[in-house]
């Protein structure tokens, strides 16, 4: 089956991650989107020459354009816009994250195109949000999600420089937040039998991935601290090393809960009635000595030996640390169905899944990235049959 959104039409006006990332999804779900490209295509389709990887080889950008179809028109030219707006006239929803000012001067900014297409839903990704000073400055998610949202610093320990955020990382949030709103502005077109703006930005989708903090700032005017591994409040709620060199997490956290599990997988029942344990006050009290001792015990054991220990206590809750070939290696993953198999024309190829399952319409992709414009004629012969339909 081609999943929920079968039926659904979608013209994508995106680029790099973002835009795609939410058209993506909705293609995966089922819809049939049409990717405008210029004659110079996506940028992202030099993903792969920036990794070095070989000229045909791109991994991101089939992540974020599998099962579409792609179209090239030059919009600086008037006969392309005009095939715009005829596709368009026959889509459910237009999904951008081009700049305003370019869509502006495109004609084909919300305002522009709502009275001609009212049951349209126009989904937009910006950097910063539609509105105020910063409203069409450029961004990239690791400048609007990753920096100005507070992602980095409430990851950074202090004295030490921010971590580097990875590829697309809130591209494909806001990707899928976008993803999300569409699909919530078609219920209400079913509704009301009209579409509507719906947005997101990098810069809110940062700040609500750290809203926890936020939030609690917000409300109290305090902020919360920076875990420092050697000191953390509750050693149970912590990451330590085996001794093959593995690192694991424990995550305690409940601590009175959980606490008593970890004195037995340690091998120190004794410490339920040490009065510098007994409790989570005195246990964050003396929790630089608590966790050296751990770091100490943990360090006796590789991990898998440690791995068989914490299976006999349903009370301990606990990761692995994977690297990605631990990952792609864990049999809860395939499981879980995290990697699909994307149609291509030298047999399937393993991709990671859009982290969504629908088991009363399930789907199934319906091939790979498409080449740069591979279905213009395609796309153009479908207007020309509809034209002349209506003729």
């Amino acid at each position: 089956m081609a999943g929920p959104l079968e039926g659904v039409k979608v013209v994508e006006l995106g680029v790099w991650v973002a835009g795609p990332a939410a058209g993506a999804i909705l293609a995966d779900w089922g819809a049939d989107v049409v990717k405008i490209e210029p004659p110079t295509g996506d940028p992202g389709r030099a993903f792969g020459r920036m990794l070095g990887l070989d000229l045909d080889t791109n991994p991101p950008f089939e992540m974020d354009n599998r099962s579409k179809r792609s179209i090239v028109l030059d919009l600086t030219s008037d006969d392309s816009r005009t095939t715009v707006f005829e596709l368009l006239s026959g889509a459910d929803v237009f999904v951008t994250n081009i700049r305003l000012g370019a869509l502006q001067r495109l004609g084909l900014d919300y305002e522009s195109l709502a009275a001609d297409f009212p049951r349209l839903v126009y989904g937009l990704i910006t950097g910063y949000g539609e509105t105020g000073p910063d409203g069409d400055r450029a961004a990239y998610d690791i400048a609007a999600f990753w920096s100005r949202a507070g992602v980095a610093h409430l990851l950074t320990r202090p004295g030490d420089t921010p971590p580097f955020q990875r590829g697309g990382m809130g591209d494909h949030m806001a990707g899928m937040t976008l993803a999300a709103a569409i699909c919530a502005a078609l219920i209400a077109r079913g509704r009301t039998g009209t579409g509507q703006l719906v947005s997101t930005s990098l810069y809110r989708q940062g700040a609500y991935t750290v809203s926890f903090d936020l939030n609690t700032y917000l409300m109290t005017g305090h902020t919360i601290a920076v875990g420092q591994r050697e000191s953390m409040g509750n050693p149970c709620m912590n990451n330590y090393t085996a001794g093959d060199g593995r690192r694991f997490w424990i995550v305690g956290l409940q601590g009175d809960r959980h606490w008593p599990a970890l004195c037995r997988v340690v091998g120190h029942p004794d410490w339920l009635t040490d009065p510098r344990f007994s409790d989570a006050r005195a246990r964050a009290h003396h929790a630089v000595e608590l966790i050296a001792q751990l770091d100490d015990i943990f360090a006796t054991k590789p991990l898998d030996e440690w791995a068989q220990i914490f299976a006999a206590e349903p009370e301990f809750f606990w990761s692995p640390v994977n690297s990605l070939e631990d990952v792609v290696a864990d049999p809860q993953f395939h499981a879980a169905g995290g990697l699909v198999d994307v149609p291509h024309p030298d047999g399937a190829v393993a991709m990671a899944a859009t982290p969504a399952d629908f088991h009363g319409t399930p789907l199934t992709p319906r091939s790979t990235a498409p080449k740069l414009g591979q279905h213009t004629e395609e796309v153009l012969a479908e207007l020309k049959a509809r034209r002349a339909g209506r003729d």
